[in-house]
């Protein structure tokens, strides 16, 4: 709020009265104890003049400030309006209670204060007034029926409970993680088998159709990468020589690949077909047996 600093202006003073440019009021003419209550100030002046309104620390007493809402000047017909809304409460008792809030309007180094004209507002009271020279007060209504009261969500409780649980977690993650990880490769190995008979089966019967030398080169090849991924080592790029030294001169494997060499690498006669079934069966017996050694 600014005080006045000197004399009015000359402009000022040749315009219409006060009461004609500044008004207050509220917008509604009766409120209760603690209901919002708006009052709205009105100026309207010349468009050159600077005017400043009340701010939260204009004095509304009886009133409680509680926020305020501005209007954008509007200028029309060589006359400006500043309008404002302040949103007040009242806790006072008293049955009348009135408010003019004042405005300062700036003029170079002269400020002016200007306030409208002083407006009340009735106090609508809930309770009957007590009657004049009673020593008690009045009878209190009693009313003890439950009212429904919206639940709260409980953050500190579901916060403590995540945290819990979170550890739990973690604390069961630590504690069993070589179980689970042995679990996990256990049920890998069984899924990458079931899936390396399903593809070898195939190709053996493929083989059985055509009796073509590429089915068995396929089927091969299927047995080398899958022992070679079981092993976990470089089985698909060794040669029959190798793979036979690798597995220790294991008869089945030696039998098998030389029947399968003299078929992918020479020409397939009809007496060879059943050795060619034959190798598939001792290639297929000796992959289950490896996968039934590293999965124990």
């Amino acid at each position: 709020m600014l005080a006045v600093l000197g004399a009015a202006p000359a402009g000022l003073q040749a315009q219409a009265p006060v009461a004609d440019r500044l008004q207050g009021r509220f917008l509604k003419q009766r409120v209760r104890v603690g209901e919002p209550l708006d009052y709205e100030l009105r100026f309207e002046h010349a468009p050159e003049l600077e005017v400043i309104f009340p701010d939260s620390l204009a004095p509304f007493a009886p009133f409680e400030y509680a926020g305020k809402t501005f209007f954008p000047t509007q200028t029309r017909n060589g006359r400006s309006l500043d309008r404002a809304i302040y949103h007040l409460r009242t806790f006072r008792l008293d049955s009348v209670q009135r408010l003019a809030l004042p405005v300062t309007v700036l003029q170079g180094f002269d400020t002016l204060r200007l306030a409208p004209a002083a407006v009340a507002v009735r106090l609508r009271r809930t309770t009957p007034p007590v009657p004049f020279g009673a020593t008690a007060p009045p009878a209190l209504r009693q009313n003890l029926a439950l009212r429904p009261v919206e639940p709260l969500f409980n953050y500190p409780y579901w916060l403590a409970g995540t945290t819990l649980l979170i550890t739990l977690l973690a604390g069961s993650a630590t504690l069993f993680r070589k179980r689970l990880r042995r679990r996990y490769q256990t049920y890998k190995l069984r899924k990458n088998h079931v899936y390396f008979l399903a593809q070898f089966a195939r190709h053996a019967e493929r083989f059985e159709l055509s009796r073509s030398a590429a089915n068995v080169e396929r089927a091969v090849a299927l047995w080398k990468n899958y022992l070679a991924g079981l092993e976990n080592s470089a089985l698909n790029s060794y040669t029959t020589s190798e793979i036979v030294a690798y597995f220790e001169n294991d008869s089945d494997v030696r039998r098998a690949l030389r029947t399968t060499d003299k078929v992918i690498y020479g020409n397939l006669l009809s007496e060879e077909a059943t050795e060619v079934d034959r190798a598939f069966q001792r290639l297929r017996g000796f992959a289950e047996r490896r996968y039934i050694a590293v999965r124990e």
